[in-house]
């Protein structure tokens, strides 16, 4: 099971981004992409990784940070095995690597510590310059 995060780069505030996380290999034991919440955080230099957004399974709940509540959309297509967050109005305070996560969890409740989710992809850097 591989999770791969794309999309990353250099964009000067204000400006925005949009990264993808693909969902390929075996799958994760006998289920499916859309048995799985989907979640992105990200760390900072010198800092702690730290939850920025999660989607559900069906798509229908999301939950962000406050950090990035307004500016950020996360979203899926589960035909596609993909997971994406749309990153507007971005700031200096928004660099840093972002990871794409999932949570086996159709529960309706939307995670957001490192531990409850299972599969972590690489990571795509992000930098906004000011």
């Amino acid at each position: 099971v591989q999770l791969q995060a794309s999309g990353g780069g250099l964009v000067q505030a204000g400006g925005s981004l949009r990264l993808s996380c693909a969902a390929s290999g075996r799958t994760y034991s006998d289920y499916s992409f859309s048995d799985y919440s989907m979640g992105w955080f990200r760390q900072a230099p010198g800092k702690e990784r730290e939850f920025v957004a999660a989607i559900s399974w069906s798509g229908r709940t999301t939950y962000y940070a406050d950090s990035v509540k307004g500016r950020f959309t996360i979203s899926r297509d589960n035909a596609k095995n993909t997971v994406t967050l749309q990153m507007n109005s971005l700031k200096p305070e928004d660099t840093a690597v972002y990871y794409c996560a999932a949570d086996y969890n159709q529960s309706g409740t939307l995670n957001r510590l490192e531990y409850q989710y299972e599969f972590w992809g690489q990571g795509t850097q992000v930098t906004v310059s000011s």
